[in-house]
């Protein structure tokens, strides 16, 4: 197998000290996030969500919307 140069290592979030054979290792993704309530409730309105709640991350500067 082809050595994989570092810069590529430090793009996929991979450690220098091991033989990755994997190349393409997949990210969890994080949870959407709004900068205002009202932007929340519109994408909210768009995407058909009906019953959800919003959640105050980033010490109250981005809303997350959490379904139940």
């Amino acid at each position: 197998m082809v050595k994989m140069h570092t810069q590529m290592k430090r793009k996929r979030g991979l450690t220098h000290n091991l033989g990755h054979t994997k190349l393409n290792v997949p990210k969890k993704k994080g949870a959407k996030t709004f900068a205002s309530a009202e932007s929340a409730n519109a994408w909210a309105k768009e995407n058909k969500i009906t019953k959800f709640e919003l959640k105050s991350v980033k010490k109250n500067k981005r809303f997350e919307i959490v379904t139940s």
